[in-house]
């Protein structure tokens, strides 16, 4: 019996023992001015900031954020350092790397892995109302890359953050409840 839930050639059937505590704590993607990224993320997404690290002689600050019900509020520390800890730890962080300067620069821009050359994609948010979710950005101004209506694919959405990285806003069970209704 395969330890996986789907069969597709690559993948390792071997259970290395030693790789069963590893945690996927993070993603990390670049920002130009933290005080536009933390706005978007903690207002238009709901994202809470759990740890700040600077690290002043290489010039660069460290924002960890992730979403209040994915994480136990009551668990975190209020001393910095076991903060730490505990934020290396914890599943599906949002890491927010800011290059002192960046944001004084109006030319400058990081690429969001969508143009050519293609490479990162996207990261996701799974609600319980695509529509509602998406029309709630729609009055707060945020720009759609794709909204749930538009192309093949219906019922979900695509938005960028002011970076333009793009964020896939998707409802949990829609594949299942498109497939229910062309039965």
């Amino acid at each position: 019996m395969s330890r996986h839930f789907e069969d597709q050639e690559g993948l390792c059937e071997d259970v290395d023992i030693e790789t069963q505590s590893f945690v996927f704590n993070q993603t990390m993607l670049r920002i130009k001015d933290p005080k536009v990224s933390l706005d978007f993320y903690t207002r238009i997404i709901g994202m809470k900031l759990y740890r700040k690290l600077e690290f002043p002689d290489m010039e660069f600050t460290l924002y960890f954020l992730a979403m209040p019900n994915d994480v136990e509020d009551k668990e975190v520390p209020t001393e910095d350092n076991a903060r730490t800890t505990w934020t290396f730890n914890q599943r599906a962080m949002l890491e927010l790397t800011h290059n002192w300067g960046t944001e004084n620069d109006v030319n400058f821009k990081y690429h969001d892995g969508n143009q050519k050359p293609q490479g990162f994609g996207h990261i996701g948010f799974s609600v319980p109302d695509v529509y509602k979710a998406s029309e709630r950005f729609e009055k707060l101004g945020v720009n759609f890359v794709k909204k749930p209506d538009d192309g093949k694919m219906k019922g979900l959405a695509f938005i960028t953050d002011p970076d333009g990285y793009w964020i896939e806003i998707l409802q949990a069970n829609m594949i299942e409840k498109n497939s229910a209704n062309s039965e």
